[in-house]
């Protein structure tokens, strides 16, 4: 599980990637302003984290990494990188970008559906007003 904790220009962002069963889940947080220390602890002990995972409806198949033993001066200058990198990893960008075109054709779609429904109302409305003009009561 990974957390990542990026300014996207105008809020700060949060993602959360988790590697299962050879897929990758990804869920974002917006905290708004820069989050202290302690907010990003709560947002991980509160187990927030977990309900964006529960809610990612896309997953990205992945293939297994094996990890060997790596040295600890060479770990902490991976941290170190890895700190100073700035984004989010391409698995984790596919699976929002999965997501939010999912949402996309959900709201097109209820959208839609929505406007034949207000079209079909409107037709049978100016039906039974020509009928009525028809029969001369209006």
């Amino acid at each position: 599980m990974k957390l990542t904790i990026f300014f996207n220009g105008q809020f700060w962002e949060g993602v959360v990637e988790l590697y299962a069963d050879n897929e990758l889940k990804v869920g974002r947080h917006i905290f708004g302003v820069e989050p202290q220390d302690v907010e990003v602890l709560a947002f991980i002990v509160n187990n927030v984290f977990l309900s964006l995972l529960t809610q990612a409806s896309a997953s990205v198949e992945v293939t297994p990494i094996f990890l060997k033993r790596v040295n600890p001066k060479r770990m902490a200058r991976q941290v170190s990188q890895e700190m100073a990198n700035q984004g989010v990893s391409t698995f984790a960008q596919e699976v929002m970008r999965q997501n939010l075109e999912e949402r996309k054709q959900a709201s097109k779609q209820r959208s839609k559906a929505m406007r034949e429904a207000e079209e079909e109302e409107k037709w049978q409305r100016s039906r039974q007003k020509a009928k009525a003009r028809h029969r001369g009561k209006a």
